[in-house]
């Protein structure tokens, strides 16, 4: 039995030496930055409304058109702007984080509607952004921008006299 015991033995001997040894369990570590942006209060104001003024319609139709570039009215077809009442582009001016990017959003009314006779309507033919169109702003380095609004309105032939309003709306978001 000594014999087999030494044997058993030399055996055991032989094969832990011939099993590869392995390592002790390491760790491993990476390490990451933890980033974040701050931004001011986004902030949009109306300063002025859109306006396209006093006109004079005819028996034939046309469009009063005020620029959102220059706030300029032009008109065409049978309609006459009266020159004392020129009207104006919408403007707004926002604030927040200088040099940030903002998005625009301009959602714009179908009609006008008359304020004496809520069955006299105009088409808005659409309304536009200064600056080409542009829906993307950058903030100055006085953490402001400005955007300027201007439209396309439709008077039909034998539109009824009247003072005519609608509501649009301008959302401005951070990029």
């Amino acid at each position: 039995m000594r014999l087999i015991l030494s044997l058993s033995a030399l055996a055991a001997a032989t094969l832990a030496a011939a099993t590869p040894a392995f390592a002790a369990p390491g760790t491993a570590q990476a390490s990451a930055q933890v980033l974040g942006v701050v931004l001011q209060p986004l902030t949009l104001t109306k300063t002025s409304d859109l306006d396209f003024g006093t006109v004079i319609g005819s028996a034939a139709s046309g469009t009063v058109t005020i620029d959102a570039d220059t706030g300029a009215r032009s008109t065409v077809g049978g309609v006459i702007g009266v020159p004392t009442y020129p009207g104006n582009r919408g403007v707004f001016q926002g604030a927040g984080t200088v040099l940030q990017t903002v998005a625009l959003t301009l959602s714009a009314p179908a009609l006008m509607t008359s304020t004496a006779n809520p069955a006299d309507t105009l088409v808005v033919t659409g309304l536009s952004l200064d600056q080409g169109g542009s829906l993307l702003r950058t903030i100055d380095a006085t953490s402001a921008f400005t955007v300027g609004v201007g439209g396309v309105f439709a008077i039909a032939a034998n539109q009824p006299n009247g003072l005519y309003t609608a509501t649009f709306n301008l959302t401005a978001d951070y990029q």
